[in-house]
């Protein structure tokens, strides 16, 4: 027989499991800022891990671009799994001392509960009131992560809406110098639209920020691959800013300065925002100094 404090100290260790797996739900589904705790990122983590050993011996970009296409799918599914698994484990925890039985009964109650509430073999108001909480919870899962999907959709068709875009000005792969050149010889009209890039560039810093907002938020759709293998939000973004940045350095006179440094800066900011929301460290701001050590260094 186990000792009656040390299912008292099972239970506070459920019921712990519970609060944190809650806070995981809401920070991650209902929050609009990065709040879902340490859970998620771990998810994204071992998902991310499993493919990338899944990829390592795949040489043919194409190949390894159809195995990871299948990663956002997968980390959704995890993500409801890890959900549901830790809120069983905690339940079954927070029933034991309220159970004539081992561990296992209480496990055994918990499980059915979170589909057929009142499906369980002991009686009492103190059983009934966790195993509906263990219900409603359940449920409540399971339709917030159903909800997420059209949210997750809208934002994943608008950002390569724009991507698309680009690709007709930047080539596929995008490309800072191809969008310059494409852009100056308006695709071999013979007359040239250079004056077209200070637009661009706005609605590349309005772009940025909206990807800041939505990736952070939602942080899966870091993980939502473009439906071309060789089209990405990343190197999309980094083509616009490369742009900017060779249009300030080789004809500062002619450059829409303004236009272009603030892309540059809702450019950095992006990636800066999104890595942090992976829990990357990137530097506070642009350093210069490191990065010309860094080709000495290389160089």
């Amino acid at each position: 027989m186990v000792p009656e404090y040390a299912r008292i100290l099972a239970a506070v260790v459920g019921l712990a499991l519970i609060v944190l797996d809650c806070i995981s739900l809401v920070g991650t589904l209902i929050v609009p800022r990065p709040a879902g705790g340490r859970l998620m990122i771990w998810v994204d983590r071992i998902v991310h891990a499993g493919f990338q050993l899944m990829t390592a011996r795949v040489m043919n970009y194409r190949r390894r671009d159809r195995i990871l296409a299948a990663q956002a799918a997968t980390l959704l599914i995890c993500q409801l799994v890890a959900w549901l698994l830790v809120a069983y484990i905690g339940f079954g925890l927070l029933l034991w001392p309220f159970t004539h039985g081992g561990v296992t009964l209480s496990f055994d109650n918990a499980g059915p509960a979170f589909w057929f509430a009142g499906d369980f073999t002991e009686d009492g108001a103190a059983v009934r009131a966790i195993l509906y909480a263990a219900a409603l919870i359940g449920l409540v899962t399971v339709t917030l992560q159903i909800a997420y999907l059209p949210t997750l959709y809208s934002a994943f068709n608008r950002r390569e809406t724009d991507v698309a875009l680009l690709n007709a000005r930047a080539g596929v792969p995008s490309w800072g110098p191809e969008l310059l050149a494409r852009t100056h010889y308006a695709l071999g009209s013979g007359s040239s639209t250079i004056n077209t890039l200070p637009d661009l560039y706005d609605q590349w810093e309005r772009w940025a920020a909206d990807i800041a907002e939505s990736h952070t938020t939602y942080l899966p759709l870091v993980r939502f691959r473009s439906p071309r293998p060789l089209s990405s939000w990343v190197t999309a973004l980094l083509a616009v800013l490369d742009s900017a940045a060779m249009y300030l350095a080789l004809a500062p006179e002619s450059a829409p300065t303004v236009p272009a440094r603030l892309c540059l800066r809702g450019g950095f900011q992006c990636f800066t925002d999104v890595a942090r929301a992976m829990n990357l460290h990137p530097p506070e701001m642009p350093d210069p100094a490191a990065a010309s050590a860094c080709r000495t260094r290389t160089g």
